[in-house]
């Protein structure tokens, strides 16, 4: 339909009224000329002709051609074209409202002459005028939305909402009317909001989960003729706990081997749950059968499945199958679900043992016996047994493993277990013998076990007693009589008893003797006594006092133990200052006199060999002695080998060197030197009456080679030189006499 909007404009004549001077002046009003109605015009409009808008006209316009008009503003000259003689204003362009809506213009009419104004300025709009031109558009689709399953009717999903770039206050081009195309029986939406809800009760999740939903947008209030828009709406129906958990079975068989170690797996079940997460965990327990003190449940993380353990070893022979009952049941339950029935089930596990080939087993876990020591080879120890568990029960042989009995101490009878000793033992080098015997059937897999056995040494009183201590006693010089210079004990090697003791005793060749005296305290102890006074170490500073030591064993065992005293030098308070024999040494520093004795001997030494060699000269003999002589022979001539005993029997330089070896007491030659220290000449022996052994002196040839010559010639001489006794080994020997060696 076409049509155009006319605008006419009339021009009102403007009289200006001029006065005389301020007080007379008269004010004129100017009237303007132009009279507007708005211009309108059709968007899309696509004629062949341009669109007539309006028409601008003056009342000053006679209609001579006089008058020229002039259009201005927006889309002027491009969009919007005028006849300057007319007036007319046409659109020369296909308008878009939804571009833009309006355009603001300025008219003029001037003088086609001189382009004088006639008309102020005056601007106008032409408003573009909408037509139902855009469909409903959804922006924001296609949606995604959750719903709980099990929803009431009319449970919101969402809210949709389309846009129209229509005019919304011109017409009905831009009210919307919502409705669902897609998605029925189960959806449904409101027309005027687009608010989706759900249409049925009780749409389950496990049997849809899924739902696509189509809702249109139509304009024009939904009427014939209106343009619509369609969005998808995805709807998922979220899970809630309303299926209880169900065991595909009632009864589940299982088997387990008799072999099988607790903590082994025995079988699985799993309940089914078709809801997720939360909703369908499954919780295992056992809650009845004969079973339960041997089996166990736990389950499994990763696949929920409930898992039988064995919990303790099943044996065939004795119980052959089991039952435990199981109760699955949903860890979280939803109250508002109650009334639908518990949420969990039972099953039944039905589980039979197999007969396995084991090894034989002893009547007992370990096995302690008892054994004398000392007793002879073959001696019974004791006896282990073993048998087959097995149908079959078949005959089972013994056996000792090497690596438990190296020394091989024991035996074992192959058939019977019967454990013999190979040779007697000592308790006092191994108390416990600590074996395994191995137990083998004859037949079948040739399995085996093992069992511990303890064999205990029991003690038989065979080793003497013995001091304690090994220490040595020291004594001062000034001891008086009658004081305890020691008390001793003593050990046993044997068990000891609890009422176990010791007494002692002087050995029988001390008994009277006149130094030192016993006293036994009956308490496994004994006292020394010093019978006498007047002890010196110059004379004798070692004593050595056998004490007899009996035990109460069955039967009794004694033994002879030498205690060594020695003698020391004490000051006032009786402290120890000195218990070693000082040896004889020259002096730091000589007197002049010695001084000048020694250097006469030397000289006169010298002379005796310068008056000899002159000798010799006049008896034109040679200096130089051959092989058949030697200057020695006119000394003494000693042609036996250095060391040994043959030079102590030749010449004895104790009795040059200690005038009481003249007395004819011989020393001891079969004693060997032990503790070795210088002594000083001219020390008498020991008393006869003393209880130590004597000293030994040992030396070689070449020592008295030496010393003989010395001393000849000194006596020769008779020179006052000091006599230098060899340094001789002296020996202080322990003996420990035992009745039983």
């Amino acid at each position: 339909m076409w049509g155009f909007f006319v605008l006419v404009g009339h021009l009102a004549l403007h009289r200006h009224k001029q006065g005389a001077g301020k007080q007379g002046q008269v004010l004129h009003r100017s009237k303007r000329g132009w009279v507007w109605n708005q211009f309108f015009v059709i968007e899309e409009y696509t004629g062949p002709d341009p669109v007539l808008v309006g028409r601008l006209h003056s009342d000053v316009d006679s209609g001579d051609g006089n008058i020229k008009y002039i259009l201005s503003g927006e889309g002027a000259g491009t969009i919007f074209v005028i006849d300057d003689k007319t007036g007319n204003i046409h659109a020369t362009k296909t308008l878009d409202r939804e571009e833009q809506a309006q355009y603001t213009l300025t008219a003029q009419a001037v003088a086609r002459d001189t382009n004088k104004p006639l008309e102020p300025p005056s601007e106008f709009i032409v408003k573009v005028q909408d037509i139902n031109d855009n469909p409903p558009e959804f922006l924001h689709g296609p949606y995604y939305a959750r719903v709980p399953e099990m929803s009431n009717v009319g449970t919101s999903v969402m809210q949709v909402t389309a846009t129209d770039a229509d005019d919304p206050t011109y017409g009905n081009s831009a009210r919307l009317v919502y409705s669902i195309l897609q998605g029925q029986p189960y959806f449904s939406v409101e027309p005027q909001t687009g608010i989706i809800r759900t249409a049925l009760p009780n749409m389950d999740r496990e049997a849809r989960q899924e739902y696509d939903v189509v809702i249109q947008a139509k304009d024009m209030g939904g009427h014939m003729g209106g343009l619509s828009g369609t969005t998808e709406v995805k709807i998922t129906l979220t899970d809630v706990n309303d299926n209880p958990p169900k065991f595909p079975q009632s009864v589940y068989p299982m088997s387990v081997s008799e072999d099988k170690v607790p903590g082994e797996e025995v079988g699985r079940l799993k309940a089914k749950d078709p809801d997720l997460g939360d909703n369908g965990l499954v919780n295992y327990r056992l809650i009845d059968g004969d079973g339960l003190g041997m089996f166990e449940l736990s389950t499994d993380s990763e696949t929920r499945e409930a898992v039988i353990k064995l919990k303790k070893m099943v044996d065939f022979e004795t119980k052959k199958t089991y039952t435990l009952k199981v109760e699955g049941s949903n860890t979280y339950v939803d109250p508002q679900f109650l009334a639908w029935g518990p949420y969990k089930d039972e099953a039944t596990i039905k589980i039979s043992v197999e007969d396995a080939d084991e090894p034989p087993v002893f009547v007992a876990p370990s096995y302690t016996f008892e054994v004398e020591e000392n007793a002879p080879e073959g001696t019974l120890v004791g006896r282990v047994h073993a048998k087959d568990t097995d149908v079959a029960n078949n005959p089972v042989r013994y056996m000792i493993p090497r690596y438990t009995d190296v020394e091989q101490f024991f035996s074992i009878n192959s058939e019977d277990g019967m454990i013999t000793t190979t040779r007697p033992l000592d308790r006092e080098t191994q108390a416990w013998h600590n074996i395994s015997v191995s137990a083998t059937e004859i037949g079948g897999h040739h399995q085996d076990t093992k069992v511990r056995v303890n064999i205990k040494v029991k003690d038989v009183n065979d080793n003497a007693p013995e001091f304690a201590t090994n220490n040595e006693v020291l004594m001062c010089e000034t001891v008086v009589p009658g004081k305890v210079i020691e008390t001793v004990s003593a050990v046993d090697k044997d068990e000891m008893a609890h009422r176990q003791h010791f007494t002692f005793s002087l050995a029988p060749e001390v008994a009277h003797n006149h130094n030192f005296s016993l006293k036994d305290n009956r308490d496994s102890t004994a006292s020394v006594y010093v019978l006498r006074k007047g002890f010196s170490r110059l004379t004798q500073d070692v004593y050595y006092l056998p004490i007899e030591i009996n035990d109460n064993g069955f039967p009794a065992m004694s033994s002879t133990n030498t205690l060594t005293i020695r003698v020391c030098s004490c000051d006032s308070k009786d402290t120890i200052l000195s218990c070693n024999v000082e040896p004889y040494v020259l002096p730091a520093g000589l007197s002049t006199g010695a001084l000048i004795a020694i250097l006469a001997c030397i000289v006169i030494l010298l002379a005796i060999v310068v008056l000899f060699v002159a000798l010799r000269r006049q008896k034109k003999e040679p200096l130089i002695v051959f092989e058949e002589e030697d200057i020695r022979e006119n000394i003494i001539t000693y042609d036996d080998e250095g060391g040994g005993e043959e030079d102590t029997e030749a010449f004895d330089i104790a009795t040059l060197q200690n005038p009481d070896g003249a007395n004819g007491f011989l020393p001891r030659k079969d004693i060997k030197p032990e503790l070795q220290y210088p002594i000083r000449p001219g020390i008498g022996r020991p008393a006869a009456n003393s209880v130590d052994r004597q000293t030994q002196h040992g030396f070689n040839s070449k020592t008295v080679d030496d010393s003989l010559f010395l001393f000849f010639t000194a006596e020769k001489m008779r020179c006052p030189i000091h006599p230098v006794p060899p340094l001789l080994p002296s020996t202080i020997t322990f003996h420990t006499n035992s009745t039983n060696e």
